[in-house]
Order: structure tokens, then sequence, then C-alpha cells
């Protein structure tokens, strides 16, 4: 049986039990609202952006990272949904752009953090949309990340497994860019904007096929992230 949990204009979608919709079992409550969330290292609020209606998640400077290197903690940014996912498939537009104090490093990172639970252990795929279009090769084929906290960050992979866990996109800042997580026991796929190939498979998530927990939004030092429509189905 499928579950779904609709958020239009990231609405909060979080009603339970008694509340389910009887068609489809979809529910959803007024958009663009922050009811529901939780919040580690960042900063939210109800937003629009290019026309849109959002929420805009941000990280105070005094937790940005080391600003002389791109070195960042193992530390969870997230503004997420308690909610109990385990398999199933989540959406969600996301638009990133740097802060006027962001660090040299800063590659407007956002995403996705799925299966989060009550020690904020969680796997994750964030973006890198500066890296989307520049000249370096090398860069662009770094415009898209997996991750899973504790314990393994980009800097464990690039040195244990490069080029396992990373892959490029089309994208760029301060544009929406649709992310779609296919998620199947110790597997994850990410579509990027549609596309019919994922731009990214993941065949050994690493907290494992039993894993489960909320969604929610992530970001790293000095990104403005924007976050809409985002929808969850539960298998």
């Amino acid at each position: 049986m499928n579950f779904r949990w609709i958020i239009p204009c990231v609405a909060v979608m979080f009603l339970m039990g008694a509340n389910m919709a009887q068609a489809g079992n979809e529910n959803s409550i007024p958009e663009h609202s922050l009811m529901g969330f939780k919040f580690s290292n960042v900063l939210a609020k109800e937003a629009t952006y290019k026309g849109a209606k959002c929420i805009e998640v941000t990280m105070p400077a005094e937790l940005y990272q080391d600003p002389q290197k791109e070195a960042l903690t193992d530390r969870p940014n997230l503004a997420w949904l308690p909610i109990d996912f385990h398999n199933g498939a989540i959406e969600c537009d996301v638009a990133a752009v740097l802060a006027s104090d962001a660090p040299g490093y800063a590659r407007g990172f956002i995403g996705i953090g799925f299966r989060i639970d009550s020690r904020l252990h969680f796997e994750g795929i964030y973006l890198r949309p500066a890296n989307g279009r520049v000249d370096d090769q090398v860069r662009r084929n770094h415009s898209i990340q997996y991750f899973s906290l504790p314990g393994y960050d980009f800097y464990r992979f690039r040195k244990e497994s490069p080029e396992m866990y990373e892959s490029y996109a089309d994208i760029g800042l301060g544009e929406w860019i649709h992310m779609k997580i296919e998620v199947r026991q110790s597997k994850a796929k990410l579509y990027v904007n549609g596309m019919k190939q994922p731009s990214l498979v993941v065949n050994d998530l690493k907290l494992g096929p039993d894993q489960r927990g909320g969604v929610g939004f992530w970001l790293e030092s000095g990104t403005i992230g924007y976050f809409r429509n985002l929808k969850v189905t539960k298998e």
C-alpha cells in the first residue's frame, strides 16, 4: 500500500491517523507552512522566490565551516519533518543562491535528507549548483553528492571511493531544480529536472536497509536555500 504526503509549495503535510484522506491516501494543509518541522543548525521562514511560495532555509554565519578550506563537519544542518519514511519516493523543487558572506569554497550546497532518526543520523543527497556549468570538468563532475551522517562525508568518499558517490548534472545557481529520490532498501536513485535516467545511483546506503525516519531540507555554509512542492510517497 502506498501512502503519499503532498506539500504544495512546501506546505507541511504531517496529518496522520484519522485525518488520512480517503481518496488516494493523500493529504495536505495550507501552502508554504512550517508547521510540524524540526530544526538543527538552521533558520527557516516562509518566503517567496521567483514568484513562488516556498520555505527559505539559511545557516547562521557563526556556524560556517573553516573559511580557509572546504572541510565540512559531521553536522546535521536540517529542517525536517519527523515522519516515518523507509522506502518510497521524495520529490522537491530546490533553488540555491550564495549568501553575501559566503566563504570562497561555497558552491550553493543544497539537498534532501531522508530516513532521519531521533539521533539525527540520516542519508542525504545534495547538489553543488555552482559547479554545473563551469569550464573545469573536474568540478562539473562534482555537481551531485551522496553522503550519510555520521561518518560518511564527501571528503571520506573522495579519499576511499573516488567518483563513486558523485556525478554531473546541468544545474545552476538561482534556478529551480527538481529533485526526485527513489529509495528502496539499500539503494537510492536521484533524478534531476524530470530526466528519465537517474543522475546518481547509490547501491549501498551506509545506514543500511532497515534505517527509517524523517525527511527534510539540508544545506551547508554560505547557501540561502529555497524549497517548494515537497512530495513524499511511502511504499
